[in-house]
């Protein structure tokens, strides 16, 4: 039975307890639009033709690495009612033995042998919510694409933008998988019929 909390039923998160996601690593993010309604644009002829919010989606994602430490953006796409992204946490390490280095430390993929505290993952994403925490980047996005489409009164027939509530994040575990991933995002557009998020 799923646990109430003010009388309402609670959703259980869809992200991994074991893993801080404040560490390093590359993050696979799907953001969906309210109600998935198309504020993003439509597809003609197999590509993205972004509308004025698409536009803002597109610009402020590409902006997180200019407001947040050591963030770098791989593969990106707008659809029509959601976004795909790469995103890479690629913080340096503080390495105490040799014993423990990893020879690609600084390669975004390797899930680094790092030391993991004793505390519980609830106290861990507690302690680690900050600028550099996939939960904290992703609500600032989220947070700017929507008071600009706000501030600039735009909409989709009548209908004011947002957001759904939760996102999507899948913790990528080597280079295949990112390669796979990344093929994805780009080839998005030309699959929009067969997407999941088409309607």
């Amino acid at each position: 039975m799923s646990e109430k909390f003010q009388h309402k039923y609670r959703i259980a998160s869809a992200r991994a307890s074991w893993w801080d996601y404040g560490w390093s690593g590359a993050y696979f993010i799907t953001i969906c639009t309210a109600n998935r309604t198309h504020f993003f644009g439509e597809i003609k002829d197999n590509k993205m033709q972004l509308s004025p919010m698409g536009l803002l989606a597109d610009v402020f994602w590409h902006e997180i690495k200019n407001h947040a430490v050591n963030v770098e953006l791989g593969a990106f796409v707008v659809m029509p009612n959601h976004i795909h992204g790469i995103l890479i946490l690629d913080k340096p390490e503080i390495v105490t033995s040799t014993a423990n280095a990893n020879v690609e430390t600084r390669h975004a993929l390797s899930l680094q042998q790092q030391q993991i505290p004793t505390q519980t993952p609830a106290q861990r994403r507690f302690q680690n919510q900050g600028k550099n925490t996939v939960s904290s980047i992703i609500g600032s996005y989220k947070s700017a694409v929507t008071k600009h489409a706000n501030r600039l009164g735009l909409k989709h027939e009548e209908e004011s933008f947002g957001w759904q509530s939760r996102f999507h994040d899948h913790i990528i575990r080597n280079d295949d998988e990112y390669q796979r991933i990344n093929d994805y995002i780009e080839s998005n557009p030309s699959s929009w019929n067969n997407d999941k998020f088409f309607s």
